[in-house]
């Protein structure tokens, strides 16, 4: 843990206090991370299987990490619920407090199986009006992005923590990237780099070719890195100017989306279409009505 965290505080997580429900998420997080990289380490998984398709998998490491969270947090608050993507026997459970906590336990598990050093962990607690405090933890750069409802959105890494604030114009590395074009809030759609990701269903991913086709002689250019919780967090960083996704699970971006909103972007939903599932668009004030227009459509 860095010394720039504080230490888990056991009293106060019982009352969920924000900052120790943040405290506990990032503890859970970083754990599991350690136990992948682990696992990454020493090479390829033994036993890989598909889920939704064959191109959707799992492995023995997200079995793994899933489980080492759930067993921690049922330490810690054992009265709260539990939602995890994969499915183990009692993998959704719905717990007395009020609150449930969200966990992609690794997000980005082909890239992980592949090799590919671009995966993470998410873990997010929640109540009835949303979340409260969630966590991406990035072990292959050991970045930690984080934010709490009603507090700010930092990332922390080697190099210390950075305030995660979007300032329309204000960034200097958008003088970089765009030039004297941008538009009136600093952000111009010709010169904006959009994250993304496809669906595994072949024809869910017919269907966002063609979004793509439209989107593409519009923008700066596209990134599909594949793991959607480090694509909100990146977008919240400043490294891409806007992510939208169809196909996403309230594990995949509940931590994320958080750390995007108290960064100051927008989150907005995509609605269902034939062949396009429920999706979100996130990006600042200036780039929202012109991404809709391009992507929240078939």
């Amino acid at each position: 843990m860095s010394d720039a965290e504080p230490p888990p505080d056991d009293d106060a997580a019982v009352t969920g206090d924000a900052e120790a429900l943040l405290a506990l998420a990032v503890q859970a997080a970083r754990m599991a991370g350690g136990l992948l990289a682990e696992r990454a380490h020493h090479g390829a998984e033994r036993e890989v299987a598909s889920k939704s398709t064959p191109t959707d998998l799992v492995s023995e490491a997200d079995v793994a990490s899933q489980r080492a969270i759930r067993e921690l947090l049922a330490q810690r608050r054992p009265d709260d619920g539990f939602v995890g993507e994969e499915e183990e026997e009692g993998t959704s459970e719905e717990g007395d407090s009020g609150l449930s906590w969200v966990v992609d336990p690794l997000d980005g598990t082909v890239n992980f199986l592949f090799g590919i050093p671009q995966w993470s962990v998410s873990v997010a607690v929640r109540d009835d009006a949303g979340t409260i405090a969630g966590a991406v933890y990035d072990p292959n750069r050991d970045e930690l992005f984080s934010a709490t409802r009603d507090g700010g959105a930092r990332m922390l890494g080697p190099r210390g923590a950075v305030e995660l604030e979007h300032r329309p114009g204000s960034d200097p590395s958008h003088d970089r990237r765009t030039g004297s074009d941008a538009g009136p809030g600093g952000e111009d759609l010709a010169s904006a780099m959009i994250a993304t990701g496809l669906a595994y269903d072949a024809d869910v991913r017919r269907a966002q070719a063609r979004v793509l086709e439209r989107l593409v002689p519009r923008v700066r250019d596209i990134r599909r890195l594949g793991s959607a919780a480090l694509d909100l967090t990146w977008t919240a960083a400043g490294r891409f100017d806007a992510y939208y996704e169809r196909s996403v699970k309230q594990w995949d971006i509940a931590a994320g989306a958080l750390v995007c909103e108290r960064a100051g972007l927008h989150v907005h939903e995509l609605p269902v279409h034939e062949n396009l599932p429920w999706g979100i668009l996130v990006a600042p004030p200036a780039l929202c009505d012109p991404l809709l227009r391009l992507v929240a459509g078939p």
